[in-house]
């Protein structure tokens, strides 16, 4: 018994002091290189793959490998282009959501706005937590499907 209590309390200390780091710039840009590295493992694993069964030969490998870096330049000039429009876009949409408060304000006692205001953060915490959960179960499938041939 005083062994399940003592894991329980390890397990429990152990959960309040993990929840309570931060994270540095340092921590995220060594983060950012590790998944850029992880990345490119990926796409080199996936280009011997396709090698090995196209059988390929290295002037077809070269060649594939400038069409996806050409696409992958061309992908990220769009988004750079676009990268206006969208922050634009953003903050129209934030002026619309202030205008919604100030006009919900007005037509609502100061309890009905707030409890109004209360609903609208806890039903965008559990989209928050749906969207989690999706890419988790995404994630997951992707790795524990076999890939077809």
């Amino acid at each position: 018994m005083k062994k399940l209590i003592l894991a329980i309390a390890c397990i429990g200390i152990g959960s309040f002091a993990m929840a309570q780091q931060t994270t540095t710039p340092q921590d995220k840009q060594a983060r950012k290189a590790e998944r850029h590295q992880k990345m490119q493992q990926k796409h080199q694993e996936h280009l011997d793959q396709m090698q090995k069964d196209l059988n390929l030969n290295d002037s077809q490998v070269a060649q594939i490998k400038s069409l996806h870096e050409k696409r992958k330049s061309e992908m990220k000039a769009d988004f750079d282009k676009n990268k206006d429009a969208r922050q634009a876009k953003m903050e129209e949409m934030k002026a619309k959501r202030a205008q919604m408060d100030a006009d919900m304000k007005k037509i609502l006692t100061p309890d009905q706005y707030d409890k109004w205001q209360a609903d609208r953060k806890a039903k965008m915490e559990q989209r928050r937590m749906a969207m989690k959960d999706r890419k988790v179960m995404k994630k997951t499938m992707n790795t524990a499907a076999p890939k077809a041939k």
